[in-house]
């Protein structure tokens, strides 16, 4: 008993030293990315998050782009927002609690929505043409339908728009239920296995397309090495099925102009499930095919950019009919 005491306790303080050592690496590793890819924008404070932004302040129509998982506002910035910021107000932000924006509240679709709502208000965008990635195509699908008076349009790139059967392979080390372990998790494990396993995960990720050399820093893609990161990404992950399948029920009343892009061979999110199967329950849906894979804002930037322009070419054109047809009831009465 005595030698399987001193086994036990020799294995437990192996262990210990070990989380302990990865908790030193990983907070090491933070510091590091932090230093090196500073918030370069503005925060904004609104109920339940104080979010990070960048902001063209352009003269055009205003444009909202909102992120995917796991991702931040680098992903528009790093080739699209130049392409759209002569014409147009482009406002890129990071969600609430992921790249440099943190937040208080859930991680939800309605709640992330609702502080998305917020910040439009707070800086004066008139209904602007919000475009999402992956899941801020959800996301912003959550912003239309709770806030139609907030949102003129959507353009949505790969979106995620129904609940999916099976987690992505590369995302099953998100699925931590606990909360406290999922801590744990961030603050020993989850940054060392990020960094063993990038190749295969950029490979998924990006594929059949190529991972840009810069996308480590032009396009944000260190900051995902921060436990932050990671348990931000776990909770949106986590809290979908909750709100995603109520979500689609409501698909059917959507009355702004709708545009979805996707890239035909997207190895994350199947096309027919979500970008075709929206199409399908919106009056007047536009869905295009691509050739391409899940990360278009990186790899196919022009393509986007002139999606992107083309919907707010379409909903000024539409917001135009209806001030028209507000002026003609008017002089009728």
């Amino acid at each position: 008993m005595n030698i399987f005491l001193t086994v036990v306790l020799a294995l437990s303080g192996l262990l210990a030293l070990a989380a302990a050592l990865c908790a030193m690496f990983t907070l090491f590793t933070a510091r590091k990315v932090a230093a090196l890819l500073p918030p370069k924008g503005e925060f904004v404070e609104v109920a339940g998050a104080r979010l990070h932004l960048r902001d063209t302040r352009g003269k055009g129509p205003p444009i909202l782009m909102i992120h995917g998982l796991g991702g931040q506002l680098a992903h528009f910035t790093y080739a699209v927002t130049g392409r759209l910021s002569g014409r147009f107000r482009v406002v890129a932000v990071d969600r609430p609690g992921c790249g440099w924006s943190t937040r208080a509240a859930g991680a939800d679709l309605p709640t992330q929505a609702a502080a998305l709502a917020a910040l439009i208000d707070r800086l004066g965008l008139e209904r602007p043409l919000v475009v999402g990635h992956s899941l801020g195509g959800a996301v912003a699908l959550a912003l239309a339908l709770d806030h139609p008076d907030k949102v003129g349009g959507l353009a949505l790139l790969a979106p995620l728009t129904h609940i999916q059967e099976h987690v992505p392979p590369v995302f099953k080390g998100l699925t931590i239920a606990s909360p406290r372990l999922r801590k744990l998790v961030a603050w020993t494990l989850a940054i060392p296995a990020s960094i063993t396993g990038s190749a295969k995960t950029l490979e998924q990720v990006f594929g059949p397309e190529a991972v840009p050399k810069d996308f480590a820093t032009r396009g944000g893609g260190l900051l995902a090495l921060r436990p932050s990161a990671f348990l931000a990404a776990s909770e949106d992950l986590q809290a979908l099925p909750a709100s995603l399948p109520a979500q689609e029920a409501r698909y059917g009343t959507l009355r702004v102009p709708l545009g979805i892009l996707y890239g035909k061979d997207d190895r994350i999110l199947d096309w027919r499930a979500n970008g075709q199967a929206l199409a399908a329950k919106v009056t007047g849906a536009r869905f295009e095919l691509i050739e391409g894979g899940h990360m278009l804002p990186i790899t196919s930037p022009a393509a986007c950019a002139d999606f992107i322009a083309a919907m707010a070419q379409l909903l000024s054109m539409d917001m135009g009919m209806g001030k028209a047809d507000q002026q003609a009831s008017g002089g009728a009465r």
